[in-house]
């Protein structure tokens, strides 16, 4: 901001301010620095309100401008942020306050880091502006929370006990130590001492104390005598000039002799290029000290035999290597980063062995991971799963998953299974392309083995669809029609027929040709193409114009052909029509007789010698005639008439039809079967060509066989051709042959003497159709592998060891008791690589296949003239037999030893050694568990190409479980099992169980529709078998009886069944008037539910089928007209009521006079009407759809695809469902679907694949072995298949095999030869053991780990002596390093943060004498990280002892372990000197009163004596506040109760104590409110109760009306019958 004062000094002086805005974006047509920026700058006054810019100092005006850098995209590859290290973590307290504050540290102190960030130019990491690299991303943080752990104190160990004194008399010193548990960390306490020391006097000296001693120094370097050299040139001279002079006396064959051996001493001596050994000299100083450390004259220290002080040794020489070869080319030759990085070496040789104490050799080889370098690198072969076509559909195997006998069954179709193969091909090949051109057949990519591909496996199988044919369905025969030309066209013949026909309701799968025949025919004569059919009958009309009497009626007719259509009136010339027919009009005195019924339905169909159609119909007498003066009425035989009907004979012909036969090319055509070009129809099939189909026609005569074509009409004659496509030849399609399998590369050690065989496979991609070229039956070959080349051994050989070497005389001849041409010297010898057959071998070989190098040096011993000479050991003398007597060996003396009086003392030089017989005893018996039971493997060989469904593996049946041997020797050690003649198991039959499938009976019939008229449902059932069991397939879900339910709709023909009614019987007149005949009368007739078909009723049936409401009177009472009273006919239909039905409306119906009355008698009403009345005799109507049902599938159908049907039903206003005509004559409209297609989910098994190989031993020796398979879900199981079994790996025990390995023995005292101290050696034995895995083991001869490389817990430096100091008596001298701590994670329990792991090491000062302690060395300690430490705690604890007042106190680790150090830093628990016994209960505290009191949230429990006990915690109950977030309140316990006078931050809620008493002792005020509260809630309880059970006064009345009106509640538990 720039403050602009005005340049005249006006006394009101005004303050302007130039203010300028932000800058604005960087803009400019070129990137980089060539942008520029701008920004508003304005004028205001200190108010805040803005004015000109002349008001302001334009001098001071900021600039509204800037050269800037513009960002462009393409700067993100150029620019970055840089981020630095994090800055050491500093405390927040430092930071914020200034002063660092005192704290008690918990856990670690929060802290905050810093680091460096800024954008720069990634070319030279020069700076640039923050705000390019923001363009791109947000810049990165600058500082983060961090945690600085509390300093960490030095813990150490309790004290060991005391030792015993240093000395036996006089002044010594006893030691006490400890070790450190964990070291000093993060500036924490140093450790303390780890030794205590003190005095001690056993009492005083008798005799002089041993106040000397020899001490030892430590050997100097190896050294060569200074003019050995020289030495050696002259004696060299000298022995040359003697050769050459001798060489001349010797004949011929000695001097070959002499050069024989020559050459074989140069290979026994050292002159191998790999070792340059020189033998030096070095030497010890031995000195005599005082107890005190100073020393004294050699003479001071009394002694028999002086150590050595001079010896001779090997010079050191380094190994030598030459440099590195280049890197082997990498072992990966192709390009792919996804792929695994090959490896590359380098080697390089020795030139020079380690000799003596040199340097050992680094490794000689070299690896690493590398990727290929280099420009034209192919691309890694990558393998990809490839499949075979997937085979047909089959729904068999489904079904015989589920039940044996079901498999065979034939025309099944639904949901099936179909299988393929899954094989590994290298991907760069395209399948399809060689599937589309059949040409390229022969080049489908080879199979390689499966385990090359990675990544999911295809599935193997998977559910497919065979549709289900749909069947032909036709309606009932029509009924015959008249007899007609076969062809009206030519009515030539005078043959004609009768035909019948029928429809087809359901169409077929593949067309019309699959339904049986739609017609049938019967010969007959005269035949007409066209004829008169009756429409009705005109009223009957008498003659001569009188009012009754004989009359006519006229016929009124119409012209139809032979389908019964209506044609011109001019085809039926040729027959004249019916002539008029008489009829009768009865006159008032007259019998009146009912008109004729119609004629019954035929009683036969057609008609023979033997059965003739008869049908009937009747009439009845309405009144009778009065005396003799009308016509009178007929007997009864007068009132029926039966007529011959269906005269036709019974010989129906029809035509018959065979099958298609197989489509086949059709010679009249021209196109060829080609397969280029041509688009695949809808089946996926491609058309090749059309071809023709042919079947056979018969005419068949109905149950009697084939007769002559020309018994039957030709016009119906099914064609016996037709075209059709022709699908194209497919050939078998295969790979290639695999490559042939690898044989094993291995070389053959001379054990193994089967051939072994390798084999080679190919599969079949698409099997042959339509005639397509066969495949071949080899898929597999076989053929003997190579015999492999014996292996190369290699072994070390050891040649003659040479002279023993000792000092130079001149060098040794000062020593005390040395003579020239004996003593202690070394020797050295050669060694070579030889091949197994002894062939001289690179000593590379040697060094990578043969073990361990032997000694090229040793130590020697010249013999003196004193010394006992005596030859080595023979071999022991062999035993008999086992167990059974001892075996010996000896040796002797050689030369002048024997003559020695010394060395024939046998004490010490013992000639012979006797032992036992080795005795050796085995005994096996079992370990470990029983195995999983394994069924025996199936001779199946495992396939590694191509990988093939599992039909049915056995997965049941008879198995065996095994046990492990383990054999021991009489010394209870592990042995190889061969030795208990046992091949290293027990086993022992099992079974496991096979499952059993969830078993249900066939389906019933389907029951009868439940509804006579419009849909009802009808339901069949299936019922349980067999339960499930051993993991079988499930059950359906079945209802309480065991039962499982189909329900589906149906619907019912309202038509099905009709009432048929006989004639009215004969008037029963009640009140005879016999002269008349006449009066009040009942008539009654038969009525029955009949079967209704197209040739009208023909079987009575149950009447509860037919519609009650429709049913005829069975009985009439009605007055029987006497003479000369008026006749009416029965009444007619009731006319329809119109919609809407409202009582204006009438319904009518009508009579009419059959009688005229005579003169002066009336006619009745001939019309009778009545109100229309909805739901009594109007209706309206409307559809009802019924539900979906189940799913349908084809009776040859398991699963799959089916479908869910409903019906339409009409309905009445009423509810009653009536013909479904009703609905169609309102046209109400129709907008359901009726069928929609379901799936019904297939019953697939689980398919496993086969068992894995057993994996390798999980251990290599020992009892614990175990050997694992597996196997994996191929196809899961769907719908109600057998689910998978749980067992997917099976184990089993390995053979168990001793465990043999090196061990070193303990390391041996410090030994210093003849002398009390100083620098010595201390030695060990590398041994063999054996063990069962678990245990230490036991100790076994050398050569039972002569097989194993020489090694200790995988080191392959073998130290077998070391050198270590003995301290002289009165020497102040380090320990041993104690063990390596257990782990221990440096944490912060409280804060959930661990910092490392760490263990450590000590070496604490032991001292004897009081006057050398400052001549003591430092105590060490050192520590290293590990893993998987624990995380302790350390507190005070403190108790008091049986006889002491004050309190031991002490600092313990979570663990029980007494430490010192690691506790808290504030005051250890005090003895409180006020209180008298101190307060040392948890939670209390010694009040300024002197009596033990509890912390807050706790209450004194006091014994029988007064004394505190214990604490006990209070219940508390927590008050939620608004910020609480848990609004439940809960009872909680103080558990870590606050201190009294401090808040805690951070509590949300109240925490109140429920104390009854004030500190005054009185009781507090809200003690009595919730008193009078639990009163007056007692009050009201009470006075509830009293209301609840007082008996109430209803009146009777409503009592009786509820009990009307209680609803009837029906529970339907879902049982069908109900």
């Amino acid at each position: 901001i720039v403050f602009a004062l005005p340049n005249h000094p006006s006394p009101p002086q005004c303050l302007f301010i130039c203010f300028p805005g932000p800058w604005g974006r960087c803009m400019g047509s070129d990137c980089g620095l060539g942008g520029s920026q701008s920004r508003a700058v304005w004028c205001a006054h200190v108010d805040g309100w803005t004015t000109l810019h002349t008001n302001c100092d334009q001098a001071q005006r900021p600039s509204n401008q800037r050269n800037c850098f513009r960002v462009c995209d393409w700067h993100k590859d150029l620019y970055d942020w840089k981020l630095g290290a994090w800055n050491e973590c500093v405390p927040v307290s430092a930071r914020t306050f200034g002063a660092p504050r005192q704290f008690t540290c918990s856990g670690g102190e929060e802290g905050i880091q810093t680091r460096e960030v800024g954008c720069i130019l990634k070319s030279d990491g020069s700076p640039a502006e923050d705000a390019i690299c923001e363009y791109f991303e947000p810049k990165p943080r600058l500082e983060q929370a961090c945690l600085i752990p509390c300093p960490q104190d030095c813990v150490v160990s309790e004290y060991s006990p005391w030792t015993s004194c240093s000395k036996t008399c006089g002044t010594g010193l006893r030691n006490r130590v400890r070790s450190v548990l964990v070291p000093p960390l993060f500036g924490g306490a140093a450790c303390p001492n780890l030794t205590e020391f003190q005095s001690c006097k056993p009492g005083p000296c008798t005799g002089p104390e041993g106040m000397y001693s020899l001490r030892v120094g430590p050997w100097s370097p190896c050294a060569l005598p200074q003019t050995r050299t020289a030495r050696q040139v002259k004696r060299r001279k000298g022995k040359g000039q003697g050769l050459r002079e001798r060489a001349g006396v010797k004949d011929p064959e000695t001097r070959e002799l002499i050069q024989k051996k020559r050459t074989r001493n140069r290979l026994n001596r050292q002159e191998s290029p790999f070792w340059d050994i020189q033998v030096g000299y070095q030497n010890r100083e031995v000195t005599c000290i005082h107890r005190n450390g100073s020393t004294v004259g050699r003479n001071m220290c009394l002694t028999r035999d002086l150590p050595l002080t001079i010896q001779s040794c090997v010079l050191p020489k380094d190994c030598k290597l030459t440099d590195w070869t280049i890197w082997s080319p990498c072992t990966k030759t192709c390009m792919n980063p996804e792929s695994p990085r090959g490896n590359r070496t380098r080697t390089r040789q020795v030139l020079q062995f380690p000799v003596g104490e040199g340097a050992e050799c680094p490794p000689l080889e070299e690896f690493e991971s590398c990727e290929p370098q280099g420009e034209s690198i192919p691309p890694c072969a990558t393998y990809t799963w490839r499949t075979t076509e997937w085979s047909d559909c089959r729904v068999d195997t489904l079904l015989s998953q589920q039940d044996r006998r079901r498999s065979n069954l034939t025309g099944l179709c639904g949901g099936g299974l179909q299988t393929r193969e899954v094989y590994c091909v290298q991907a760069n090949a395209e399948l399809l392309k060689y599937l589309n051109d059949l040409r390229e057949k022969d080049k489908a990519s080879r199979p390689v083995e499966n385990k090359l591909c990675e990544g999911p496996i295809p599935n193997r199988s998977q559910l497919c669809q065979i549709p289900c044919p749909i069947d032909c369905e036709v309606s009932p025969w029509g009924a015959w029609g008249p007899c007609t030309f076969e062809n009206c066209d030519d009515q030539a013949g005078k043959k004609g027929f009768k035909l019948r026909k029928r429809q087809i309701t359901n169409e077929p799968t593949g067309g019309p040709g699959n339904c049986p025949h739609l017609v049938e025919a019967v010969p007959c004569d005269e035949p007409t193409c066209y004829d008169w059919q009756l429409i009705s009958l005109d009223p009957c009309i008498p003659d001569d114009g009188k009012q009754c009497g004989s009359g006519t009626q006229i016929v009124q007719v119409q012209c139809v052909n032979s389908n019964g259509e209506k044609v011109d009136r001019n085809l039926c010339t040729s027959n004249p029509p019916p002539e008029p027919v008489p009829c009768e009009v009865p006159c008032s005195r007259d019998c009146v007789l009912s008109d004729w019924t119609s004629w019954s339905t035929c009683s036969q169909t057609c008609s023979s010698k033997t059965i003739e159609g008869k049908q009937m119909r009747t009439r009845s007498i309405l009144a009778y005639n009065a005396g003799e003066g009308g016509a009178v009425c007929p007997n009864s035989s007068a009132l029926q008439e039966v007529r011959n009907c269906n005269e036709h004979p019974c010989t129906v012909y029809h035509w018959q039809t065979g099958p298609w036969g197989p489509c086949t090319e059709d010679p009249s055509t021209s196109s060829f079967n080609a397969s280029v070009g041509v688009r695949p129809n809808s089946d996926g099939e491609v058309p090749c060509s059309m071809g023709m189909q042919t079947r056979k026609v018969i005419c068949v005569r109905v149950n009697v066989g084939q007769v002559p074509p020309k018994k039957c009409p030709d016009g119906p004659r099914p064609s016996t051709m037709r075209p059709c496509q022709l699908p194209c030849k497919k050939d078998c399609i295969m790979t290639p042959f695999s490559d042939w399998a690898t044989c094993p590369i291995t070389c053959d050690a001379g054990d193994n003497n089967t051939p072994k065989k390798q084999s080679r496979k190919r599969l079949i991609i698409q099997m042959p159709s339509n005639g397509g070229q066969e495949c071949p039956e080899v898929l597999e070959e076989e053929r003997d592998c190579e015999v492999p080349k014996i292996c190369p051994g290699f072994r070390w050989k050891t040649h003659k060891w040479r002279k023993c070497q000792l000092v130079p005389w001149f060098l040794r001849q000062d020593t005390p008791g040395a003579q020239e041409t004996c003593g202690p010297g070394l020797q050295t010898r050669a060694v070579s690589c030889r091949q197994l057959d002894g062939t001289q071998a690179d000593i590379s070989e040697c060094l990578k296949f043969a073990k361990a190098m032997p000694a090229i040096t040793q130590r020697c011993q010249l013999p003196c003239q004193d010394d006992c000479q005596l030859t080595n050991w023979s071999k022991f003398s062999s035993c008999t037999a086992d167990c059974v007597g001892v075996r010996t060996r000896k040796r002797s003396l050689i030369g002048r030893s024997k003559k020695k009086d010394k060395c024939k003392n046998t004490q010490m030089y013992p000639l012979s050694e006797t032992q036992y017989c080795p005795c050796d005893k085995y005994n096996a018996q079992p370990v470990g568990n029983w195995s999983d039971c394994i069924l025996p493997e199936g001779g199946r060989v495992e396939s590694i190409l191509g990988m093939k469904v599992q039909g049915d593996i056995k997965e049941c049946g008879q198995g065996y479980r095994y046990q492990a041997m383990v054999c021991y020797d009489q010394d209870n050690r592990l042995v190889e099992t061969s030795r208990c003649n046992s091949h290293g198991y027990i086993e022992e039959a099992c079974i496991i169980p096979c499952p059993s499938d969830c078993k249900l009976s066939e389906w019933s019939n389907w029951s009868r529709c439940s509804k006579s008229c419009g849909s009802g449902v009808k339901v069949r059932s299936k019922w349980l078998r067999e339960k499930p069991y051993n993991g079988g397939r499930p059950c359906p879900k079945l209802d309480h009886i065991n039962q499982v339910y189909e329900v589906v709709p149906c619907q019912s023909d309202c038509k099905q069944y009709v009432w048929v009614a006989e004639p009215w019987s004969v008037w029963k007149v009640s009140n005879v008037d016999l002269k008349e005949n006449c009066g009040e009368g009942v008539q009654t007739r038969r009525v029955r539910c009949m079967l209704n078909t197209i040739d009208g009723p023909s079987e009575p049936v149950e009447d509860y089928l037919c519609d009650p409401e429709e049913m005829p009177l069975g009985a009439r009472e009605s007055r029987l007209p006497c003479p000369e009273d008026c006749v009416l006919s029965d009444w007619g239909p009731w006319s329809r009521c119109t919609l809407p039905c409202t009582r204006s409306n009438y319904r009518v119906r009508t009579a009419y006079t059959i009688r005229p009355p005579s003169v002066g008698r009336e006619c009745p009403d001939t019309t009778e009407k009545e109100p229309c009345s909805l739901n009594l005799n109007c209706f309206n109507y409307f559809y009802n759809i019924t539900d979906w049902s189940t799913c349908q599938l084809s009776p040859n159908a398991v699963c799959g695809s089916g479908i869910k049907t409903r019906m339409l039903d009409c309905v009445r206003s009423d509810g009653k469902s009536v013909d479904i005509k009703f609905c169609e004559e309102m046209n109400l409209e129709k907008k359901w679907q009726m069928n929609i297609s379901c799936v019904v989910e297939c019953p697939v098994n689980c398919q496993l694949s086969e068992w894995s190989a057993w994996s390798e031993c999980s251990q290599t020796c020992g009892l614990e072995g175990k050997m694992w398979r597996q196997r994996s879900v191929v196809q899961a199981s769907q719908g109600d298949g057998r689910p998978c079994p749980s067992q997917m790996e099976q184990w089993k025990p390995c053979p168990v095999r001793p465990c043999y390995r090196w061990q070193y023995s303990p390391w041996s005292e410090c030994r210093v030869e003849n002398v009390v101290c100083g620098h010595g050696m201390r030695f060990r034995n590398l041994s063999c053991f054996v063990s069962d895995g678990d245990d230490e083991g036991s100790l076994v001869d050398e050569e039972l780990c002569s097989s194993l490389e020489v090694a200790v817990d995988g080191d392959k430096q073998i130290r077998l002596k070391e050198s270590c100091i003995l301290p002289c008596p009165g020497e102040c001298y380090l320990m041993e390093w104690s063990d390596w701590s257990s782990c221990v994670n440096i944490c912060a329990k409280e804060a959930g943060v661990d910092f490392a792991s760490v263990q450590v090491r000590s070496r604490a000062v032991l001292a004897q004498e009081p006057e050398n302690l400052q001549l003591c060395p430092d105590q060490e300690w050192e520590s290293q990280p590990c893993t998987g430490g624990e995380c302790y705690e350390y507190k005070w604890f403190s108790s008091i002892g049986p006889n002491s007042s004050r309190p031991l106190i002490w600092c313990q680790r979570s663990d029980g372990l007494n430490v010192t150090g690691g506790c808290p830093p504030m005051n250890p628990p005090e003895d409180n000197s006020s209180c008298d016994p101190p307060c040392l209960m948890p939670k209390s505290f010694c009040s300024e009163a002197g009596i033990c009191l509890c912390e807050e949230g706790f209450t004194e429990v006091l014994s029988s004596t007064g004394q505190l006990d214990q604490c006990a915690p209070i219940p508390i109950l927590e008050i939620p506040t608004a910020g609480d977030k848990k609004g439940d309140v809960k009872t909680s316990r103080a558990i870590n109760p606050t201190l009294p006078t401090t808040i805690q931050p951070g509590r949300n809620g109240r925490t109140w104590y429920l104390q009854p008493y004030g500190p005054d002792g009185k009781l507090k005020m809200w003690v009595y409110g919730v008193a009078a509260g639990a009163f007056v809630l007692l009050i009201f309880i009470v006075s509830m109760i009293y209301l609840a059970c007082k008996k109430p006064k209803r009146p009777q009345r409503q009592r009786q009306q509820n009990n009307r009106l209680k609803p009837l509640t029906l529970a339907y538990d879902g049982d069908t019958d109900m």
